[in-house]
């Protein structure tokens, strides 16, 4: 039977697995579940000493273990092994770009991962809710915006498809095993620990700390969504102390602010948070394949799981920029004393 208690009490010493847990928001969500008193379990490929989820002392409270997605008899053994309650899933490839000029080994990361850690789970017959990180990629290019749940998804660019396959997937398992899955669909995440500076807003404000005018590969004009990271963290926390009810259980939902931003305004504002209004972004306009406009409704997160966003853009930058002169100024400080000790 599914546990209807929600809030702190519903996490205190429930086994959870975060996969991707050294990414933005899988360092967040860590910190967040831990707070709350869960048993945290990590799966992680790669040890990354930067990711926030190492800096802050969160990965020394979980237990780690060593796997890729990939390989779904690890999964399987950790979900039996520790009895695992419930599973965020959001290790991906998620850097546009890199799937590019990479798409095979994107697909085998976000569509490979997908289904090894969704048949582990019905092997296993583990998991009371299972969160399959999706994304607004997803949708594809649409000609009705804003995007909305009950919209095909025609992801056609290889992220954006890795994204769609991702999802259906996830969608499949719920249908055909009864699988307690729910998918979750996020605009672009900002906050601090995003150690990936190709991304607009981490590498804008690398710029202006540095004093140096931002590069804009788009032509500006592209509209996304820009969520919060500890929004979204709230998001994935209220949809799985749900998971197990009808209509959320098998469901998706969108998670945004709804209020879109092109990426010069949102570079520009990301300068003048910085304290750096002057510094003109360098608009290189090379961009291929990439989706033009792409931003989310989420009425029905609001309806059925009563979430809504505590922070605009404007509320969520400052946080963000503060994380980021702080990261950058030991960063500078670090590579000095390594120079000095290695003459």
């Amino acid at each position: 039977m599914m546990d209807r208690m929600t809030g702190e009490g519903f996490w205190r010493g429930r086994p959870v697995l975060v996969t991707g847990g050294t990414g933005l928001l899988g360092s967040w969500l860590t910190r967040g579940l831990l707070d709350r008193g869960a048993r945290v379990v990590l799966l992680v490929r790669d040890r990354v000493p930067d990711a926030l989820v190492v800096s802050d002392g969160s990965a020394d409270r979980c237990v780690q273990v060593s796997g890729d997605v990939r390989d779904g008899r690890t999964v399987e053994r950790v979900l039996v092994e520790y009895e695992v309650d419930t599973v965020f899933h959001l290790a991906a490839q998620t850097i546009v770009e890199h799937a590019l000029r990479d798409p095979v080994g994107t697909f085998r990361s976000n569509v490979e991962g997908t289904w090894e850690l969704l048949d582990a789970c019905r092997r296993s017959g583990r998991p009371q809710r299972v969160v399959v990180a999706s994304s607004d990629k997803a949708y594809g290019s649409q000609p009705d915006l804003p995007y909305r749940e009950d919209q095909a998804l025609v992801g056609r660019h290889p992220y954006d498809v890795s994204k769609s396959c991702t999802d259906l997937i996830a969608q499949a398992y719920a249908v055909s095993y009864d699988l307690p899955v729910v998918v979750t669909r996020c605009g672009n995440l900002y906050g601090g620990g995003d150690l990936n500076f190709n991304r607009l807003i981490p590498g804008t404000i690398r710029a202006a700390l540095a004093g140096t005018r931002p590069v804009l590969r788009s032509d500006g004009t592209p509209r996304r969504d820009y969520l919060y990271v500890e929004d979204a963290v709230e998001a994935y926390i209220a949809t799985a102390e749900r998971a197990g009810e009808p209509g959320v259980r098998g469901e998706a939902f969108n998670y945004s602010t709804e209020t879109p931003a092109n990426a010069l305004d949102v570079t520009r504002a990301v300068v003048a948070a910085c304290g750096r209004p002057d510094l003109e972004p360098d608009v290189h306009g090379t961009a291929t394949h990439e989706i033009q406009d792409q931003y989310l409704a989420a009425d029905k997160a609001r309806a059925v799981l009563g979430w809504r966003p505590a922070r605009t853009f404007a509320d969520g930058l400052e946080p963000t920029v503060a994380w980021y002169r702080t990261y950058l100024a030991e960063e500078r400080s670090a590579g000095r004393r390594t120079r000095i000790a290695g003459r």
